[in-house]
């Protein structure tokens, strides 16, 4: 992992569609031989995480130097499509870290493998250090629709009940991909949607630590009748928003509609 900085060299300065899909194929590879050897904990990787968490800071603000030096709307909107690009690359990398770090319902562990982590400061810790100004703590122990509410407006979220799992799972895989937060009955994860297929990434479940979950092995969702889910990367001013760290106020139960 300490090609990391390297590699994001080289996606910067080639800025190629192959070099963006060669690092989505590694993380894929990752993630499916961390799947397939689920009955050995993996190790969590607080040393990676906290270079990608510098080279995310470090390339947020070379890319919002570039915004604010366009001179045309053509111009921003291909910042922001890169700035797109670049968290769903580099999220899902942030989660994978934290697989194998313990469950705990008040679990409040801060960087992978620092303790245990309940699923809402999982999600929320992962916001913060993608970039997003936001209140880890208060963030953490809201509704999940509070939490969907922080980044969204209502009108972007889907809330369905007691749907037909494949369904609802097929509707989200043929929809927009991007990286989701997902809401259930008594939890909350990451949903990410790519050419891959959707990994559920959670802290929680089955095996009560941090795991990233195919479609068929999903099982929280599946045995959920509520979800809530909103797709962050595909809302235009919440990049913008991350780009130019601006702070997202905690939705909580007593904030005006």
């Amino acid at each position: 992992m300490r090609q990391i900085p390297v590699i994001f060299s080289i996606l910067f300065l080639l800025g190629g569609a192959m070099v963006w899909l060669y690092w989505d194929e590694i993380s894929q590879l990752r993630s499916e031989a961390n799947e397939s050897a689920s009955d050995i904990a993996p190790t969590p990787n607080p040393e990676a995480y906290a270079v990608l968490v510098g080279e995310i800071d470090y390339h947020r603000e070379k890319l919002a130097r570039q915004y604010r030096k366009a001179r045309t709307d053509p111009e921003r909107e291909a910042v922001l499509h890169s700035c797109r690009n670049f968290l769903e690359i580099t999220m899902p990398e942030l989660m994978m870290c934290w697989l194998g770090t313990p469950w705990d319902y008040n679990g409040t562990a801060s960087t992978p493998g620092d303790g245990k982590v309940a699923c809402g400061y999982f999600v929320s810790t992962v916001m913060r250090d993608a970039g997003f100004k936001v209140q880890r703590i208060k963030l953490a122990q809201q509704p999940s629709q509070n939490i969907l509410r922080t980044f969204l407006p209502r009108d972007q979220l889907q809330i369905i009940v007691g749907a037909d799992y494949h369904q609802f799972m097929q509707s989200i895989r043929e929809g927009e991909p991007g990286i989701y937060i997902i809401g259930l009955d008594r939890h909350v994860g990451f949903l990410v949607n790519n050419a891959k297929g959707l990994k559920f990434i959670h802290s929680g479940g089955e095996l009560h630590r941090v795991v990233a979950e195919s479609e068929l092995k999903a099982t929280s969702i599946k045995d959920s009748n509520y979800r809530v889910i909103g797709n962050l990367t595909h809302n235009k001013d919440l990049i913008k928003r991350w780009l130019l760290r601006t702070r997202f106020p905690t939705r909580s139960q007593t904030a005006p509609d």
